[in-house]
């Protein structure tokens, strides 16, 4: 085990567990609140995290640990788990551009499984980056889910229609992330023309995965290559305020009432 990785070990909150998955047995991991908060604050929502296109890493289970210490019952599926990460990826990208696929029958697995869960009020969110937050916005329109967040993720041409009947979303973007134009704005008047409650942010002086923070071991070189379109690199203080509003978004439309 590498140094990194025994950090890791040392410091996440979760563990990883197997469902039943489209194509076999699903690796899956798990960040659960504190104890003790648990108990005393009842069942909590549940949080579908979707990786970006690098998959299962050490960067999306802290994404989920993040959330699991704001009180969420956070889950994160491997959808690479049934074959090499090059496969898996274009197959997954393809499932993406014609919205169904077993990739999105994982994430109805996984759903279910955090809404199945005694500790859970049976509400779920979904959170995804890059290619998760493309899945995130169409997981949004498709009625099972209470709040979405999309960072930097990609909007459709048919936003419009698509997002009719949308959960509400809270959005962030880069400003210098060439990669998707005008993406944040497409957003926006689609969630404002139908009337779905939205905070969309773009961060000017943030790239492309402002949020994300891997190992250069989980980068392969043609993504190192292409950083300079994409305005690549994580930013701290946009993250920390991104995250803060993703959590006070999370906490109007998933968390129980007073």
């Amino acid at each position: 085990m590498a140094v990194s990785d025994r950090t890791e070990a040392a410091t996440r909150m979760g563990q990883m567990i197997e469902i039943a998955g489209a194509k076999g047995t699903m690796p899956v991991y798990v960040a659960r609140p504190a104890v003790a908060a648990s108990a005393a604050d009842g069942p909590r929502p549940g949080v579908l995290v979707i990786a970006d296109a690098f998959g299962m890493t050490a960067d999306v289970r802290a994404q989920a640990d993040w959330l699991a210490s704001e009180g969420y019952l956070a889950a994160a599926p491997d959808l690479y788990y049934w074959g090499g990460r090059m496969r898996c990826l274009v197959s997954t990208f393809r499932q993406a551009a014609a919205r169904k696929g077993p990739a999105f029958d994982d994430l109805e697995a996984t759903r279910a499984w955090l809404a199945a869960q005694p500790s859970s009020t049976g509400k779920v969110g979904v959170i995804g980056f890059c290619m998760g937050g493309g899945f995130a916005l169409l997981l949004a329109a498709m009625g099972e889910y209470r709040a979405a967040s999309v960072n930097y993720g990609r909007v459709p041409g048919d936003a419009l229609s698509l997002l009719e009947d949308a959960c509400p979303v809270v959005a962030s973007y880069g400003g210098r992330d060439r990669s998707l134009p005008n993406a944040a704005q497409a957003l926006q008047a689609a969630l404002a023309a139908n009337e779905i409650p939205f905070d969309v942010k773009v961060y000017p002086d943030a790239g492309h995965a402002f949020m994300n923070q891997h190992d250069a071991a989980d980068v392969p070189r043609v993504m190192t290559l292409l950083s300079p379109i994409m305005g690549q690199g994580h930013r701290p203080e946009e993250t920390a305020d991104a995250r803060r509003r993703i959590t006070a978004f999370f906490g109007a439309h998933l968390q129980p009432k007073a």
